[in-house]
């Protein structure tokens, strides 16, 4: 990391990071073709994972099915830091997380069904008992990717 003095070293703040978002960006490389994609997501500090859903068909399954190695990328909190009539007076408040994994889809009715409650908890803000309909396996592919390699960095304390 160039400025050293930015970076998140401590992991309990970049799994906060990864905890209070609720958007994560997953970037795809297929036959040398980029493809970047916001989902919303679940994370599971204990197991070093995040969780999607897709539908049953669609690009980004193609994606996963053709290289499932990836880069994430989440932004936690991010303020304008207000400056004066100098352009380079302004700046960004912000804290970020990126890290590189492999997806793999979860196939188990159990694992899937606890994958999409993790979701469902971080998506709400709220620890309630999710149940699903049966049509909902049927037409929901639900991933899991494992977390590799991750870095934080933040430039200030953001509001």
């Amino acid at each position: 990391m160039r400025k050293a003095e930015r970076e998140i070293t401590d992991r309990g703040e970049i799994d906060a990071i990864l905890s209070d978002t609720t958007i994560c960006r997953i970037a795809f490389a297929v036959e040398n073709e980029p493809y970047l994609v916001p989902l919303s997501h679940g994370y599971d500090a204990r197991a070093g994972r995040l969780f999607f859903h897709t539908a049953v068909e669609g690009r980004k399954s193609d994606c996963v099915v053709a290289n499932p190695r990836v880069c994430f990328e989440v932004e936690g909190s991010v303020s304008v830091k207000e400056g004066d009539e100098r352009a380079c007076s302004w700046s960004l408040h912000y804290e970020s997380v990126i890290g590189y994994g492999t997806i793999r889809e979860l196939t188990n009715p159990a694992e899937k069904e606890e994958a999409l409650r993790v979701i469902m908890r971080q998506q709400s803000a709220r620890d309630l008992e999710w149940t699903f309909l049966p049509k909902v396996f049927e037409a929901t592919r639900v991933w899991s990717l494992e977390i590799e390699s991750v870095t934080g960095k933040r430039s200030g304390r953001p509001r």
